[in-house]
């Protein structure tokens, strides 16, 4: 009886049993039973006292397709059990995101890749569905190298590997990258395995640098280096290969370690250095172009792949210190001779300078030792004057002959740089590249008209010029000026005195010094008083006798004047 007029309390047991009873509950996927479409709805029966209606669109493919009849169970997602319209609230996407994240966290823990499509573009990166979980793909992660285009990605079935997951906040994180390295990691392991030394293969030209190029060799890369795209000098790998180009490379190291893979072009020719000394023997010119030009020379392509160096030191004869870009400029023809060749350093010496003519060698020929010269004064230095001769060579006077009497740092004071002067060649030494010039020897050696003039002797002198230390004076009937000095005056103290003579003043002296080989001429008044006294006294008494000094040279000038007028 009581059942049959169930009270309120009763009522709401009954209520609790029965939801106890059943397994669903908010927030979880549920299993119920279509039982009717309307339209682009489905209606579902989860087992409560109300159904819940779905979306078409949320079945996917299965609605669209038809395959979606009534009675078919399907799984969804219970969000309440009861809306505002006493309708069960359902949904088929988050029944689909919940079934798709257990599956991926179980993924996640084992490292296994998942399968996914690119759907839309976000900031940073990319939105990937993962069978109804939302993943994001950074950008980073799309590739191995950077993409332009991401549009023959988009919407593509492709694994990917997830990098982290967040089901408090609901976020996955997925890379493609990562799979694409395994892949090829792998391929490069089994191609390397399958690659040896001196193996001839064909690839692609991928990528160029300024160092070289990698070239595909279907799957792994390998570096063709500048050096060993050809056996001439290239400057840039855009020379000779572009982009996209097939090309068949031999390879030349393989680091099974590392995968690294070094490729050559050039080796597939023959090497042009093979009997390099017999083509290119030393002392014979050969026609060049000149290819590169450094501070220490310029680099001469003789043949495609072969090249040698003129440097600085064998560019000119007469240029000293001058940067060969001065000389020479890139692609001259120029002629060159074969100083050296070193065929295991693979080096060849040129000169430049050694198919021109000795600048020495032709000034000797047209200036023999002797000849009279004019040029310019180039320098002047503490030891000589530098004088621009023919041919671009100088030539230097030595202070020791700038002048016969005076001394050398005297007269180069008379000199300025720019100054045209005449000098004679004294010598040529073609070897050391040095001309040895006189100024002095244009005129005669004082010392040729010197006669018999020897030590001891008499001789008159006219007073050239007065000074304070004594008198510049000339031999008479001579080339030859000497210095008297102050002391040499006058046997007499109070005699030396250089005022007391004048200029043009004929004086006699005796000669105290006479060297031809250091060319010193020495004069004294003094000596000459000295020896005519002493010769007086033998002559015509002795003091001692009682005859004084000024009788006995009285008497012998009594005697000198008699005999002049004899």
């Amino acid at each position: 009886m009581a059942l049959q007029n169930p009270t309120r309390e009763d009522f709401a047991a009954l209520l609790a049993e029965s939801l106890t009873a059943s397994d669903v509950i908010e927030g979880a996927v549920v299993k119920g039973i279509v039982v009717g479409i309307e339209k682009d709805l489905a209606v579902i029966d989860v087992g409560l006292k109300v159904e819940g209606r779905v979306p078409l669109k949320e079945f996917g493919a299965r609605a669209r397709d038809g395959e979606l009849k009534i009675g078919d169970e399907v799984e969804v997602y219970l969000e309440r059990v009861e809306n505002a319209l006493g309708e069960a609230v359902l949904s088929r996407d988050k029944a689909r995101r919940e079934e798709s994240w257990v599956r991926l966290e179980v993924a996640f823990e084992k490292n296994e890749k998942v399968v996914g499509h690119i759907f839309n573009q976000v900031k940073g990166g990319f939105t990937v569905d993962l069978d109804g979980a939302t993943a994001f793909l950074p950008r980073s992660q799309v590739d191995i190298r950077p993409v332009r285009d991401v549009g023959p990605l988009m919407h593509t079935p492709q694994p990917f590997q997830i990098l982290k997951m967040d089901k408090r906040r609901g976020n996955i994180v997925v890379s493609r990258r990562v799979v694409l390295e395994e892949t090829r990691a792998e391929q490069r392991s089994e191609l390397v395995q399958s690659l040896e030394e001196g193996q001839v293969v064909e690839g692609v030209v991928k990528n160029i640098t300024d160092y070289g190029a990698f070239v595909d060799l279907g799957g792994i890369d390998g570096l063709l280096h500048v050096t060993d795209i050809a056996w001439r000098r290239i400057n840039h790998p855009t020379e000779v290969l572009s982009i996209g180009q097939q090309v068949k490379v031999q390879i030349i190291r393989v680091n099974q370690e590392t995968h690294r893979i070094s490729l050559g072009m050039k080796q597939l020719e023959a090497d042009p250095w093979d009997g390099i000394e017999a083509k290119y023997p030393v002392g014979v010119k050969f026609h060049g172009r000149v290819t590169n030009i450094t501070d220490y020379g310029a680099f001469v392509e003789l043949e495609p792949g072969i090249e040698g160096l003129i440097h600085v030191s064998e560019m000119s004869w007469t240029k000293k210190n001058v940067h060969p870009g001065k000389i020479v400029a890139t692609s001259q023809e120029v002629d060159v001779m074969v100083l050296e060749v070193d065929p295991v350093k693979r080096r060849i010496s040129l000169g430049l300078k050694q198919t021109l003519q000795n600048p020495w060698e032709a000034f000797l020929e047209k200036h023999p030792s002797g000849s009279v010269v004019e040029g310019e004064v180039k320098n002047k230095t503490e030891f000589g004057l530098f004088i621009g001769l023919d041919g671009d060579v100088d030539g230097m006077v030595h202070l020791s002959d700038l002048d016969w009497n005076r001394p050398g740092e005297q007269v180069i004071e008379e000199f300025q740089k720019g100054d045209m002067v005449k000098a004679v060649v004294l010598d040529v030494d073609v070897e050391k590249e040095r001309i040895s010039l006189g100024m002095k020897q244009l005129g005669n050696d004082p010392l040729e008209t010197a006669g018999d003039l020897r030590r001891n002797a008499v001789v008159t002198t006219e007073v050239l010029e007065i000074k304070e230390a004594g008198l510049e004076v000339k031999i008479v009937d001579t080339d030859i000026t000497a210095f008297i000095r102050r002391a040499d005056l006058s046997r007499e103290r109070s005699e030396q005195r250089p005022e007391r003579f004048a200029v043009g003043e004929k004086v006699d002296a005796r000669v105290t010094q006479f060297d031809r080989k250091t060319r010193k001429v020495g004069l004294s008044i003094k000596a000459l008083e000295i020896a005519e006294e002493k010769e007086a006294v033998a002559q015509f008494g002795s003091s001692d006798s009682g005859a004084s000094l000024g009788d006995i040279l009285g008497a012998a000038l009594k005697a000198r004047q008699e005999g002049g007028e004899e």
